[in-house]
């Protein structure tokens, strides 16, 4: 994968480090210097490579998060009921898995709730959410299949989904699923918990120590650029 996404930014300004990913603690975003911040750097090239608004989301606090997305914030606009919040909305994604000691880097649509606890109402799916337009998309012979596979099977990534709680169901190249054997996982999520859907490049530990803070952020935004087609397929608006 090559992508020129990160020329927008000049590569003697970009400080991040490889250790910035710990595989004990989760993603370093604090007490750093503004240009050694993996939030800022991939937030300005996704808003100088598409030309708009990105919204930065994260799962965790203090200095180390376990996952960071960003979202289009035009798509979150476009939705007459959940415009004010990012669930609904798909997203880029970063994450260290600190159990199988990998970076993860792809995209991502939301299910959450079915039946959200009552401390959480906004988490509830609505009708103007992506996952809609996600299990729609799942067909045999779609352009979202033909996508799948050629990221699954020629580039090696990874799909991933169903309930958070429950385990996510994962395929490989060796296991790619039919599309309705994919979106029944999917729809058969637990209704009380959270669900969701991802389509990811994983990188071992050792290949993240190996690597540059340059050549890191590179292949996280010609990850990125693999995935936009499933990001299009899924949003009211267009990447």
């Amino acid at each position: 994968m090559g992508c020129d996404m990160v020329l927008l930014l000049p590569k003697a300004s970009i400080g991040f480090k490889p250790e910035y990913l710990d595989f004990d603690r989760g993603i370093r975003v604090g007490n750093l210097e503004e240009n050694e911040r993996i939030t800022r750097i991939l937030k300005l090239a996704l808003e100088a490579r598409h030309q708009q608004d990105f919204v930065t989301e994260r799962y965790g606090r203090g200095v180390f998060w376990q996952w960071i997305g960003f979202l289009a914030k035009a798509n979150r606009a476009a939705k007459p009921i959940s415009s004010h919040i990012s669930f609904g909305c798909s997203k880029f994604f970063i994450m260290v898995d600190r159990e199988e000691r990998c970076f993860q880097c792809g995209m991502q649509v939301e299910r959450g709730y079915l039946k959200a606890p009552g401390e959480y109402p906004r988490c509830q799916l609505q009708e103007d959410w992506d996952w809609h337009r996600l299990l729609a998309s799942l067909k045999a012979g779609s352009k979202m299949e033909k996508e799948l596979r050629r990221l699954v099977c020629q580039e090696e990534f990874v799909i991933a989904g169903g309930g958070w709680d429950e385990g996510l169901t994962k395929y490989g190249k060796s296991s790619f699923p039919p599309m309705n054997s994919l979106r029944k996982v999917l729809e058969k999520a637990g209704p009380d918990g959270w669900a969701g859907f991802q389509v990811s490049y994983p990188m071992p530990e050792a290949e993240v120590k190996s690597s540059t803070g340059v050549d890191l952020i590179e292949s996280m935004l010609a990850i990125f650029e693999e995935t936009i087609l499933l990001m299009n397929f899924c949003m009211q608006i267009q990447l």
